[in-house]
């Protein structure tokens, strides 16, 4: 019969929980914090911006569904083979997400370019809003691409346990290139919101680097270890 005193507290367990669950659960909060910032900027354009950059949001958090199932699917996966012993079926999980993933960021960036405005006209009959939202889309887009790379070396990270490299390069991206990198190209470019959308972008591509160094120092690190 199952008694309340059984349940017991075990310390090593709940700080590993919280050593892997916090920069998780902290890289989620700045990234939600980051694109509050990025709807004040496009706020202060007019409302015919907000209303465009709203839509694209939408837009892109429906095709980012794949890359986000892709860092599910490879923390899992990856969890399983590295807890069984098996390193090297573990990078095979992440290099096969890697191909998927890149494959579904480039057809649907390069669609995108010839039906952006289309894309946004679903949910508006404005056209000047529709034009903005076009011009965002077509930057904005080619995230989808570099977010989805380093969505599955994060889920990898987590995996392996070191969800801090996570952590790490989203907040980089965030800081020098996201937030900076939007407000100076609204001020450049007044007229046209591509280069905003851009700028979002390039602070996945600036995660991919990261990423891409660090999992090499990791596996540098585990050979010798061998």
């Amino acid at each position: 019969r199952f008694r309340v005193f059984r349940i017991s507290f075990d310390k090593e367990i709940f700080r590993e929980i919280l050593r892997i669950g916090v920069p998780i659960a902290l890289q989620d909060g700045l990234i939600q914090i980051a694109f509050l910032f990025i709807t004040v900027i496009a706020n202060r354009r007019g409302l015919d911006a907000a209303a465009a950059v709203g839509i694209v949001e939408k837009i892109i958090s429906f095709v980012f569904l794949v890359p986000s199932s892709m860092l599910s699917t490879v923390s899992a996966l990856c969890a399983q083979n590295i807890g069984a012993g098996k390193q090297a079926r573990a990078e095979q999980t992440l290099r096969y997400a890697i191909i998927i993933a890149v494959s579904f960021g480039i057809i649907i960036a390069l669609l995108t370019q010839f039906i952006s405005e289309q894309a946004v006209g679903l949910f508006t009959p404005d056209v000047i809003v529709i034009t903005l939202g076009g011009q965002y889309l077509r930057g904005y887009i080619w995230d989808a691409l570099f977010a989805g790379i380093h969505f599955c070396f994060s889920g990898y990270f987590c995996a392996c346990g070191r969800s801090e490299i996570s952590f790490i390069h989203n907040i980089s991206a965030i800081a020098l290139v996201r937030i900076p990198g939007v407000y100076l190209t609204s001020k450049l470019f007044p007229d046209t919101l591509f280069p905003m959308g851009l700028a979002t972008a390039a602070g996945s591509l600036l995660s991919v680097i990261i990423c891409v160094i660090a999992f090499a120092l990791l596996k540098k690190h585990s050979v010798k270890s061998a």
